[in-house]
């Protein structure tokens, strides 16, 4: 094969990778080998590659690149995680855009429609990895809905449940009305929003007065609304301005409701008039303060229904003309909020905010205006609803103990270690896990009621009927797991577990993961997903920790590296609101995958950010450049691929140099990869190919190149043709990044930036 004249990035890249491919050359297939695997973090099927992607893709890579050519047999499992909100809104939009809906169809026949949608458009990002030059087996590629997987989720939750590790509660929820289903804390994104801030008089009743001789308490909100659920208002236990009232009643003024007034640690004494009302049934903070009042959370009061409209409370006292309003203004259309206001004013107890204009005349206003820090949901949009539902939840707090354990002990060892504070922090104030979703796409809990609503768990319909007896009628949960419940399971559901557990059926991938074979064959360096210590890290790291040691009676991974956020030039977190998103393709598009890999490898530094920057990833493109100019002046003076690995016995000065510099790079390589310091690595390939091959090697044998003969300087030196193949960065393109496939004494890891794929 001869090198073209011109370096192009795309059609090298595109040529090698199917052919790698297609020759296998990603499956794990040395049965004699210590195994080596590596899990990917899956990605939404509905998703698509993203500048975090193509950083955390990157690090992985190059180390299950790295164990392959140490001799291991190396495994990356490749899948994709069905995505419930995200792949039934796609599905649904496509609908409503065919003036139809979900509704016109059973859940059978949706859920139908949704399998077809992921055959047909589902999983765009797998061609993506693909063009990062991911070496995962796709021979092998999962989905967190196969039948593999199926079986682990339904096993788990039955046992969790069996050890009362999963219970049904009631308790607030994050409700989205939009999508009208419980979302997670980490699907809530929080916006400044300009509002209002507004004080009302709350009647003693009975005559009774503050010290003073008030005989009100003022208590100010933001969602006044809720006023139509209130159940309490607290001072604090030392507010020596409420002393006589506590345990006192107010009488609400709309509703008529009567209820205490609370000594609670929650109000500050500090801030307004130090009183505030409580609504349980809307507001997390409130929640607790009711519990500790002593209301059950089936005595709070709910007054929205699932669309966040107004309904009746449970004492029927939300007046009539409030039924059915949505909680605040809406298209147009004024709200519960708006009306509430109206009427408070209307009965003399709102307070109103008095401002002076630029002639110092005093003003009035109904509120203060204020910047609120409102909740909306990532994906529906709109502001999200603390609404009080039953839901099923996971025990957390006992799982995470063990994983405590793991870390303090090392059993687990977190790269760098100073994250190991921030994993105690996750695990040590973990809540309990909402894990039930209001959705017909996904994996459905197996539980079914009877007609008194007890609930009986098994692993099919069958096994529940067994449990409640002959002639019971029983119906089924309509809820679906939260996606992340089979995702916690990804690191041992997807090698074989539970399958592998029953002895005729042994694991095609036995020997591999946890649970299989002695601990050491457990992955060695799995990478987190880390792609902001907001998000992935709390979803992904802590949950396959608790599930894995749960089931598996080990540690998931014996190394746990947490990488950076790649953020935008400016240092800001990058966000599609602020316009400043960099798309990674675009940068494949416009300078290589492998330049782009290479600008993230040598940026990452442990404990760091990444700054994007595209005239790094510019420059790294001309250093692959730089190489393939190299290679092909290597090639048009006879110096071409080696059929050896051993180094020549050389006797030319130049060539002993040269050799010399090639084993302490390779050495500087091999601990620079071993201690995870990836931008070390780069830095050592960057070096030693353009300080040392290209500007002194290859500068200082042109003049015995130029002789008239045009010797090789390595001709009768050991290697054929000569070889520079022993480099960290071979020059010229190989037919295969893993050829032979056997135990390098010196391994040349090739996975980092350009030597991964172009050369």
């Amino acid at each position: 094969m001869t090198l073209d004249k011109n370096f192009d990035p795309a059609a090298i890249e595109a040529r090698w990778y199917a052919h790698w491919e297609k020759s296998g050359q990603f499956r794990p297939e040395r049965g004699d080998a210590e195994p080596f695997t590596i899990v990917n973090p899956p990605p939404n099927v509905t998703g698509s590659l993203h500048i975090g992607h193509a950083l955390d893709n990157t690090l992985q890579d190059i180390i299950i690149r790295h164990e392959r050519l140490k001799g291991k047999d190396a495994l990356w499992v490749v899948g994709m995680d069905h995505a419930g909100i995200a792949t039934q809104m796609v599905v649904e939009r496509q609908m409503e855009e065919r003036q139809d809906k979900r509704t016109n169809y059973t859940r059978e026949e949706f859920v139908e429609k949704v399998w077809e949608w992921k055959e047909e458009s589902g999983g765009a990002i797998t061609g993506q990895l693909r063009r990062l030059g991911c070496s995962m087996d796709w021979s092998n590629e999962r989905f967190t809905m196969d039948d593999g997987m199926n079986a682990a989720v339904l096993k788990v939750f039955v046992d969790l449940y069996n050890d009362g590790l999963i219970y049904r509660d009631k308790r607030l929820v994050n409700w989205d009305p939009a999508l009208k289903t419980a979302i997670s804390d980490l699907e809530v994104e929080t916006v400044d929003t300009k509002g209002s801030f507004w004080h009302f008089k709350y009647p003693l009743a009975d005559g009774v007065t503050l010290d003073n001789g008030q005989d009100y308490i003022e208590v100010a909100t933001t969602r006044p609304e809720t006023m139509l659920a209130d159940m309490a208002v607290a001072v604090h236990p030392s507010d020596e301005r409420y002393q006589s009232v506590i345990g006192k009643e107010i009488e609400q003024p709309i509703t008529g409701r009567r209820f205490k007034i609370v000594a609670d640690e929650h109000a500050d004494p500090e801030l307004g008039s130090g009183a505030v009302k409580i609504t349980p049934g809307h507001d997390f903070n409130d929640f607790e303060v009711g519990k500790r009042a002593g209301f059950a959370a089936s005595e709070m009061l709910n007054m929205l229904d699932g669309e966040a409209n107004v309904c009746q409370s449970a004492d029927g006292l939300i007046p009539e003309e409030f039924i059915g309003l949505h909680r605040f203004k809406i298209e147009g259309m004024s709200g519960a909020r708006e009306l509430v206001v109206q009427r408070m004013k209307e009965l003399g107890c709102l307070i109103p905010h008095v401002t002076k204009n630029k002639d110092g005349e005093t003003q009035e206003h109904d509120a203060e205006p204020r910047t609120i820090a409102t909740p909306f949901g990532d994906r529906g949009g709109v502001v999200i609803e603390p609404w009080l539902t039953d839901q099923w939840y996971v025990d957390a707090e006992a799982l995470a103990q063990p994983a405590i354990k793991a870390v303090r002990d090392g059993s687990i060892e977190i790269v760098p270690k100073t994250w190991e504070k921030t994993w105690f922090n996750w695990m040590e104030n973990i809540q309990p896990w909402c894990v039930s979703r209001q959705l017909w796409w996904g994996h459905r809990i197996p539980a079914w009621f009877d007609d008194a609503g007890k609930i009986y768990v098994a692993e099919d319909e069958a096994a529940a009927q067994k449990q409640a007896g002959e002639g019971v009628a029983l119906t089924r949960d309509p809820d679906v797991l939260d996606t992340w419940f089979s995702s916690a399971l990804w690191p041992f559901g997807t090698l074989g577990w539970p399958e592998d557990m029953v002895p005729e059926k042994p694991s095609p991938l036995q020997g591999r993961g946890l649970g299989e074979g002695e601990s050491h064959d457990a992955s060695d360096t799995p990478l987190s997903p880390a792609l902001s210590p907001e998000g992935e890290r709390e979803r992904m790291v802590p949950r396959p920790g608790l599930q894995g040691i749960q089931f598996m009676k080990d540690v998931p991974w014996k190394r746990l590296y947490l990488h950076g956020l790649v953020r935008a030039e400016d240092g800001s977190k990058m966000s599609k609101s602020k316009g400043n998103v960099v798309d990674p393709l675009g940068l494949i598009d416009q300078y290589g995958a492998d330049a782009l890999r290479f600008f993230m490898a040598a940026m990452e530094s442990q404990g760091r950010d990444i700054k994007m920057d595209d005239k790094r990833v510019e420059g790294y493109r001309n250093f692959a450049t730089k190489l393939w100019n190299a290679s092909r002046f290597c090639e048009v003076n006879g110096i071409g691929a080696s059929k050896t690995l051993r180094a020549p016995e050389a006797k030319l000065p130049v060539n002993r140099w040269i050799i010399s510099e090639v084993t302490e790079t390779l050495a500087a390589l091999d601990k620079a990869l071993g201690d995870l310091r990836f931008d070390a690595a780069a830095n050592t390939i960057y070096h030693f190919t353009w300080d040392r091959f290209c500007d002194w090697y290859l500068e200082l044998i042109k003049p015995i190149l130029s002789q008239a003969e045009k010797p090789s300087p390595f001709r009768g030196e050991g290697w054929e043709r000569g070889s520079l193949t022993t480099l960290p960065i071979p020059p010229s393109p190989r037919p295969s990044p893993l050829k032979g496939r056997g135990r390098l004494t010196k391994p040349a890891p090739l996975p980092v930036g350009c030597s991964t794929r172009s050369l």
